[in-house]
């Protein structure tokens, strides 16, 4: 009972520190991207720290399993080396029997885990996409902050402009350059504004010259008032919900192949997290000819080959390869199957021989 308690003790400290590191790696990553996003209009600059933690909300799941895994080897394998593991053994335990401590720690974020990848993760997807469709309908200048030179999402239409405080969809001195398949305009007004005309968005530029380019002709000319219609509009928008942002209940209700690949993907990290410990348990241990860092190679290269797996997986069922069935027995139940093997080969089943080192 002491050694469960201390063991599982220490466990939660690894995985504590474990935790914190990745969290900090990812925040870090998924700034960046999130950012650059947001230079591209893709998101509104004022969103970037929402979506940031709704992107890593979503990602939860993945970064407890890998945390779990790492603490599982990590403590594992300094018992091996401070020869811990010779008290254990020689007691009459097995390699099998750290199983049960190490579930009794794990079981917390195994719910975790749970609760996040089926309740937690379509939910943060869905409120990205709210956010990123809310910003889609916006007015085309709206969208764009005043006094840069931006692109509009489609990449063909490029604007400068000094909003005008008092209303969202105009502004003053305005800059416009469109491309269009054989021509390309050059705008640039005192004043713009936003016009509706047969649900069709235009610009509308007051007292401006402009400049049009064609394959072999040129004009200037200047204008009052000019109106020039803008790409995408409304029809950026998402018109449905993506299967990440569908509740598990819906996907169960609805099934289909991209229902059911989403299904494997949300299934599939807590299974994957469970049969990541038994490989930890199985493959933990202290050569001093190698080091740890064989142990903590392997660990990661598990957990990448794993869940690039689960992802290939994802994609063949969502590609109407396999069944959902064939992908739970072939990949999950094959892994669960070989480290159940290892970890009852070294507890000594089947040969009549303990090792009490490593490998």
């Amino acid at each position: 009972m002491l050694f469960d308690s201390s063991l599982r003790r220490e466990l939660a400290g690894s995985f504590s520190a474990t935790l914190v590191a990745l969290v900090t790696v990812v925040v870090t990553i998924t700034l960046i991207r999130v950012v650059g996003d947001a230079s591209r209009n893709v998101f509104s600059p004022a969103d970037v720290l929402v979506i940031m933690a709704f992107t890593v909300l979503a990602d939860a799941p993945t970064i407890l399993s890998l945390s779990m895994f790492i603490a599982v080897t990590a403590v594992i394998t300094r018992m091996y080396r401070d020869s811990e593991m010779v008290i254990w053994l020689g007691t009459g335990k097995s390699p099998l029997g750290l199983l049960l401590p190490v579930l009794r720690f794990a079981w917390p974020v195994l719910l975790a885990i749970l609760v996040l990848a089926s309740l937690v993760l379509p939910w943060a997807y869905g409120r990205i996409e709210d956010l990123r469709d809310s910003f889609e309908k916006r007015g085309e200048i709206a969208r764009f902050e005043p006094g840069k030179f931006q692109e509009s999402p489609n990449g063909d239409q490029v604007f400068f402009i000094e909003t005008d405080g008092r209303k969202e969809a105009s502004g003053r001195n305005v800059f416009l350059f469109s491309r269009k398949a054989d021509m390309e305009t050059v705008a640039a007004a005192q004043s713009g504004r936003v016009e509706v005309i047969d649900d069709t968005k235009y610009l509308v530029l007051d007292k401006g010259q402009r400049l049009q380019i064609a394959e072999s002709a040129l004009s200037i000319a200047s204008f009052e008032r000019m109106g020039i219609r803008l790409s995408g509009g409304d029809t950026s928008a998402r018109g449905y919900t993506p299967t990440n942002a569908l509740s598990t209940a819906t996907l169960l209700a609805e099934p289909s192949p991209r229902n059911n690949a989403e299904l494997i993907w949300r299934a599939g990290m807590l299974i994957a997290a469970v049969n990541l410990l038994l490989v930890a348990l199985a493959a933990a241990g202290a050569n001093p000819r190698v080091g740890n860092s064989a142990n903590y190679g392997f660990a990661l290269l598990a957990f990448v080959v794993y869940f690039n797996a689960l992802i290939l997986a994802k994609n063949a069922v969502e590609n109407g390869g396999y069944s959902v069935w064939q992908v739970m027995a072939g990949l999950h139940g094959s892994v669960f199957a070989l480290s159940m093997l290892w970890l009852l080969l070294r507890s000594g089943f089947g040969g009549g021989m303990q090792w009490s080192q490593g490998r």
